[in-house]
């Protein structure tokens, strides 16, 4: 997918909302708005964008720990699997 390809004017947003809506849902690719020459929008389907939402916060999660690793803020899997039987045992 190049969003390159999928670039329209506003003024083709504003006579082709429906078309727009129909082909964006089907193929699943954003489409580009321009206004005045430069770009504006992003539109895309809600699958799209729900999947773009996990996948950002699955990165956020990651960068997260990578930052907690790098603190020294982590314990071996081996003592927190040994707690963790420790506590059935209780």
């Amino acid at each position: 997918m190049k969003l390159s390809t999928q670039v329209k004017p506003i003024s083709y947003l504003k006579s082709h909302a429906a078309e727009i809506v129909k082909d964006v849902s089907e193929s699943r690719e954003p489409l580009l708005i321009t206004q005045h020459g430069e770009a504006r929008l992003v539109a895309m389907d809600v699958r799209s964008y729900e999947e773009r939402e996990e996948t950002l916060a699955m990165l956020k999660i990651l960068a997260m720990g990578s930052r907690e690793i790098e603190q020294g803020r982590f314990r071996d899997a081996s003592d927190v699997f040994a707690d963790m039987d420790e506590a059935d045992r209780q």
